[in-house]
């Protein structure tokens, strides 16, 4: 096993109190395979991100509980240093926005080749640019001599996110964790964005873990998929059986409110009320407030474990599980129009 997260948790600490944005994850990631974790805006997806790349903003945040064992090391004992040469040499970070990552006032080349004299400080400058280059042309970016000398504002946002794979893959990390690689492209460069990620991986056969708010990018990109709500896991398992078969009315209400060509001309749906706050810790369901499938019924109080429901290997963290499927979850209107 590549990676083994077991009850991971990261706290916030706040003027109002301790904020938990992540609640006792647990998962495994096998070396080549692609792991999915999607979820609302707030859902925990990013802070997990951070956690297992060890980038967690101390103070105000911390790992609070758990370990992330990765090739038999655990990263939450490591040191800073430590961390420093896992970083880039072993797990690669792509970030969201590139325009925030990258650094405005440094050729984008440069920004390339500084991470690999990171963690190789005897090769040559010479040497640096050829493999610079080559990782330009492996990304798929045009005219890669030209784009060595631009400056991230003279370059698109597909470029820019190329760029930041180029820097993510350059030292043949083991794993790549992506977090919303594609939210701000448009449909067309989004797909040449994901068609690049995969040949990478194809070809270093590297672990992945992808991070969306998309459940249906989903069913193109990842092996497992891992559904998070209130910073825990609420379903998981294999891609086609938790978007196929939901068993979790998160889930369920995630795929009812996603346009579809099917949906065209119909008003799109809403899951009703919001997020709770991850100020607040209850003992029942977090998700109760928002489930049509409860039906205020009391076993809902009491926090469902996340628990095997049939198929192999797919999970679910509800009560009434056999009674949720695809179509199972009414959710409020949205009052707009599919396209």
């Amino acid at each position: 096993m590549l990676m083994t997260v077991k009850d991971l948790s990261v706290v916030f600490e706040t003027d109002r109190g301790p904020l938990q944005a992540v609640r006792g994850v647990s998962f495994e990631l096998k070396s080549g395979k692609t792991l999915g974790i999607v979820g609302e805006s707030g859902s925990g997806k990013t802070a997990l991100a951070r956690a297992l790349m060890g980038i967690v903003q101390k103070p105000p945040g911390r790992i609070a509980n758990g370990s992330v064992v990765f090739e038999g090391r655990d990263l939450v004992q490591l040191s800073e240093h430590e961390m420093e040469d896992v970083r880039g040499r072993q797990i690669g970070f792509i970030f969201q926005d590139p325009m925030v990552s990258l650094n405005p006032v440094m050729r984008v080349g440069l920004q390339v080749a500084e991470g690999i004299y990171a963690h190789d400080s005897r090769i040559g400058k010479d040497e640096v640019r050829r493999r610079v280059l080559e990782l330009f042309q492996s990304v798929r970016l045009p005219n890669p001599d030209r784009c060595y000398s631009m400056y991230p504002h003279e370059m698109s946002g597909g470029m820019r996110q190329r760029v930041q794979i180029a820097i993510a893959v350059a030292n043949s990390p083991r794993l790549v964790i992506a977090d919303e690689p594609t939210t701000a492209l448009d449909v067309t460069v989004q797909a040449q964005v994901l068609e690049t990620l995969k040949k990478i991986q194809t070809d270093s056969a590297s672990a992945m873990i992808f991070i969306s708010h998309d459940l249906a990018l989903m069913r193109t990109v990842a092996d497992q998929i891992i559904v998070m709500y209130a910073g825990r896991i609420v379903e998981q398992g294999a891609t086609n059986d938790v978007l196929d078969f939901p068993k979790h009315p998160y889930t369920a209400a995630l795929m009812a409110a996603a346009p579809t060509l099917e949906a065209r001309g119909r008003r799109l749906s809403v899951i009703p009320g919001s997020l709770p706050s991850p100020l607040l810790m209850t003992d029942g369901c977090s998700f109760e407030p928002r489930c049509d499938v409860s039906r205020n019924r009391a076993k809902c109080g009491v926090r469902p474990a996340l628990a095997q429901i049939g198929m192999l290997d797919h999970l679910s963290a509800c009560h009434f599980s056999d009674e949720v499927s695809a179509d199972s979850m009414i959710v409020g209107d949205g009052g707009e129009h599919v396209g």
